[in-house]
């Protein structure tokens, strides 16, 4: 998994009227939940720090430098201000190196789906799937091979394996699909 540098400064006041006033310097309130030792760590980053972690579909292991603090975690939720779509908050979930987690990563397809060859459409259904795991076994993506999905066929989660990774969503729910199309249709049908 991908690591992300990012530097912070504790913050010591609370509410909606410090939050408005951090903004307006530019910095964004925070907070790292899930620390086995101590409460909750609420912090400030500044807005140009967490551009490359929040606007990319990759998942980041996030090394938090609080000055005295340096910890590990993984970006949990982001609110964004819903006219401006400027970054309100951001809360991390403290990680250990024996502790599972559960995040969402990222789906790409594989190779060249038998069902497209015989002029199919292929069509990704779930882009991102759940799943929980050590940070040490935890993927950049998770790869799905199609080489073998013939017409009118998908992959579902249940269909899935992977070592040290347990997926989390409904087992029946389709990951791809290889669709017919009207000219894959008028090639299968006798004449």
């Amino acid at each position: 998994m991908k690591t992300f540098d990012l530097k912070g400064e504790i913050r010591d006041d609370f509410g909606k009227k410090a939050a408005r006033a951090y903004r307006r310097e530019g910095l964004i309130p925070c907070v790292v939940y899930g620390g086995h030792d101590e409460k909750n760590v609420n912090f400030v980053v500044k807005n140009g720090d967490v551009r490359n972690l929040i606007y990319t579909p990759e998942i980041y292991l996030v090394n938090l430098d609080l000055g005295e603090k340096k910890m590990q975690a993984v970006l949990r939720e982001i609110q964004f201000h819903p006219v401006k779509d400027t970054i309100l908050h951001i809360d991390f979930l403290h990680v250990f190196e024996d502790v599972p987690v559960e995040i969402e990563l990222p789906v790409r397809l594989e190779g060249l789906a038998e069902g497209v060859r015989a002029g199919g459409k292929l069509s990704l259904d779930m882009r991102k799937l759940k799943v929980r795991a050590v940070p040490g076994k935890l993927p950049d993506e998770i790869v799905v091979n199609v080489e073998n999905l013939g017409l009118g066929k998908t992959i579902q989660v249940g269909d899935l394996e992977f070592d040290g990774i347990e997926l989390l969503n409904a087992k029946n729910a389709v990951v791809c699909r290889v669709h017919l199309t009207r000219a894959a249709k008028a090639a299968v049908k006798p004449e």
